[in-house]
């Protein structure tokens, strides 16, 4: 296991491909499945009630002064991926089909990650109290920006998001974080010192909703039509997709001048997608047989995210002990050669 964890493979990765494996081979249906999907529905409420109650104003308010990092890490999640997203699809939407097509737009247009982003910046040396604004600004504009994302795009290709879809978004999502956050005067303290159990709440709700899907698409046999080379081909994709988009703001990040703090906030807050905030947002738009070949673009770019991301945070942060090490004195600055 401490192998695994060197690769950016914890428990929960392996939860999550668990997860994903008994939805395929021992799906819920009936009235266990409608039981599922309500135990599920309130904790996504949960979810982002906590959210609210966790969510430190301050930090957000503190974050935003830095403006130039704070616009190129929303450009680079609302503006860089889309169009990758539309690029891609429009190049491999033949050979995907309409289903993860679909998917892989979904999840062009998602907020970043907040709690591994956060993280990974953390490791890297980087600019927290940036990162916890730049993911927490990208989640709470996501929920209404995604979704009319997606019904631009829709309405673009002939269909268009419900009215019951556009309220289920607010109920679930808007109005629980909401309470939180006015709430968060009282709650606050009690939610940082559990965190423990708001990490619990956290990715159970992650890994019910990605059970519900999966066992939701086995039922309606969606997984018997896509053909195995179509997703060994996704994957390639997702992949493609994560390399291109860190390259960029790599790039960008040099190109405009930012520190290298800044640049970690930018590179790990702006190439990530969010599975928390992606997988309700889906459920509210997408009817339940399809939902699976939605969220699984999202789960693979999730998956793959988080092992690229800790290879690269571990690194920096590697570099970041030498160079403390060297700085004082510790470590030769060079290896030693040996004398003739």
């Amino acid at each position: 296991m401490a192998y695994l964890k060197r690769l950016g493979i914890d428990t929960y990765m392996l939860l999550l491909i668990a997860t994903v494996a008994t939805g395929l081979i021992l799906p819920v249906q009936g009235i266990a499945a409608t039981g599922l999907s309500q135990v599920t529905f309130w904790a996504v409420v949960l979810l982002f009630f906590l959210y609210g109650a966790k969510l430190d104003s301050a930090a957000v308010r503190a974050g935003l002064l830095n403006l130039r990092l704070q616009g190129l890490t929303f450009g680079a999640t609302f503006g860089l991926f889309p169009l990758l997203g539309l690029a891609l699809a429009f190049v491999f939407g033949g050979l995907l089909g309409p289903e993860l097509t679909f998917g892989l737009i979904f999840l062009a247009v998602l907020p970043s990650t907040v709690q591994s982003s956060i993280a990974f910046t953390g490791m890297a040396g980087g600019n927290v109290p940036a990162a916890i604004c730049a993911a927490s600004l990208s989640n709470l504009i996501g929920v209404v920006l995604t979704p009319a994302l997606v019904a631009l795009l829709l309405h673009q290709g002939g269909g268009a998001i419900s009215g019951a879809a556009i309220v289920k978004i607010a109920v679930q999502i808007l109005l629980p974080f909401l309470a939180g956050q006015l709430l968060r005067p009282l709650l606050g303290g009690f939610v940082q010192r559990h965190k423990a159990a708001t990490l619990f709440v956290d990715r159970g709700a992650i890994l019910l909703i990605v059970y519900s899907a999966f066992s939701a698409g086995t039922v309606s046999g969606l997984w018997s039509a896509i053909p195995v080379p179509s997703l060994i081909l996704l994957y390639v994709i997702v992949a493609l997709l994560l390399g291109v988009a860190m390259v960029i703001v790599t790039r960008v990040g040099r190109v405009c001048g930012l520190p290298e703090a800044d640049r970690a906030v930018l590179l790990f807050c702006g190439s990530t997608k969010s599975l928390a905030s992606g997988l309700p947002i889906a459920t509210a738009l997408v009817p339940a047989a399809t939902l699976g070949a939605t969220v699984l673009p999202l789960i693979l770019y999730h998956l793959t995210q988080l092992l690229v991301c800790a290879l690269i945070a571990q690194r920096k942060s590697q570099l970041l002990i030498i160079a403390a090490s060297q700085a004082a004195g510790q470590v030769p600055p060079h290896p030693a050669r040996p004398t003739p």
